[in-house]
């Protein structure tokens, strides 16, 4: 993976989980569902990535 895009991928993945969780804690469910929908874009990312490695070798 290369290493932007592995950086990409955990910086969308630890925004997502912050957002989710500062949604949680003042009951903004809005907040949680964008938190939600970014982390598992960071997940994606990180798997699409993940996956081209493996096809490489």
């Amino acid at each position: 993976m290369s290493a932007g895009e592995k950086a990409k991928a955990k910086a969308e993945q630890a925004k997502g989980a912050v957002k989710r969780e500062a949604g949680r804690a003042v009951g903004n469910e809005r907040k949680t569902a964008e938190g939600r929908g970014e982390k598992a874009k960071g997940d994606l990312r990180s798997a699409k990535e993940k996956a081209k490695d493996a096809f490489r070798r």
